[in-house]
């Protein structure tokens, strides 16, 4: 299979902007032993302003764009080297693309992406894809890293969408606020109950949420792709997405063709 994944800011870092060793080890280990297994991995990370806000010790998320884009710079460079040291220690090799809206908006430039992105999966490479944030301003920006992660595996015509994220998956109701909010194990239609029910955004180092989620969901199954939402606290997760076992949230896609 071909395989997207997508981990948020939640999973990959703490409240402090710090990484989330745990996290970060299990999340490389896993993907690297699916790869062993022969799936081909495509890996969308977020996490880059947050560690940079973490890096230069910065009490919050900056609120001006100037210091945004200087933390995704200082981040970035920090979120690479983990991921190229991490995966490395299991013989695997990444590349780094970093993209704007206007880089899939423009036909020209969408299938350099689309050639770029073939090629080093034909060479066994890991590509970790984020937004660049460094130079993303509102005319260029996708927005988010869950809209991003849909655009990516609908482009290189992935099996299918995994979404870590700090939530379990789509409930009727937001399970942080209501005790009664049941999980919704899968979802053939995007109907206008399921649109309304999704909330804003999640953590405070984050930028999406379950709307942003839906929004996903909703570029993949149109063309035909599965999606899962999953939790990120247990990377071995992605195993059970993977094999079509009852984990999250599914979006079937396939199904919709």
């Amino acid at each position: 299979m071909r395989i997207t994944v997508k981990v948020g800011t939640s999973t990959l870092t703490y409240g402090t902007g710090r990484i989330n060793i745990r996290h970060a080890e299990a999340l490389c280990k896993v993907l690297s032993d699916m790869k062993n297994a022969g799936h081909e991995i495509i890996l969308v990370s977020s996490g880059a302003i947050a560690l940079g806000v973490g890096k230069m010790n910065l009490a919050k998320r900056p609120d001006d764009m100037p210091t945004k884009q200087a933390m995704a710079a200082v981040g970035q460079c920090e979120l690479m080297y983990i991921y190229d040291k991490l995966f490395s220690e299991y013989h695997h090799t990444t590349a780094q693309i970093l993209l704007t809206g206007e880089d899939l908006r423009n036909p020209e430039r969408h299938q350099n992406f689309t050639n770029t992105m073939l090629r080093l999966l034909e060479l066994g490479v890991i590509p970790v894809i984020n937004e660049n944030d460094t130079v993303s301003t509102e005319e260029v920006a996708v927005g988010d890293n869950d809209t991003l992660s849909a655009m990516v595996a609908v482009s290189v015509n992935a099996d299918l969408l995994i979404i870590l994220s700090d939530i379990e998956g789509l409930y009727t109701a937001d399970p942080r606020k209501d005790q009664t909010a049941a999980l919704l194990r899968e979802v053939r239609e995007l109907t206008p109950e399921i649109l309304a029910s999704a909330g804003g955004k999640g953590t405070s180092f984050g930028t999406g949420g379950m709307a942003t989620k839906i929004s996903a969901a909703e570029i993949c199954m149109s063309a035909g792709t599965d999606m899962v939402i999953a939790s990120g606290n247990r990377p071995e997760n992605l195993y059970d997405a993977a094999d079509g076992k009852p984990i999250g949230t599914r979006f079937c896609g396939r199904a919709a063709k």
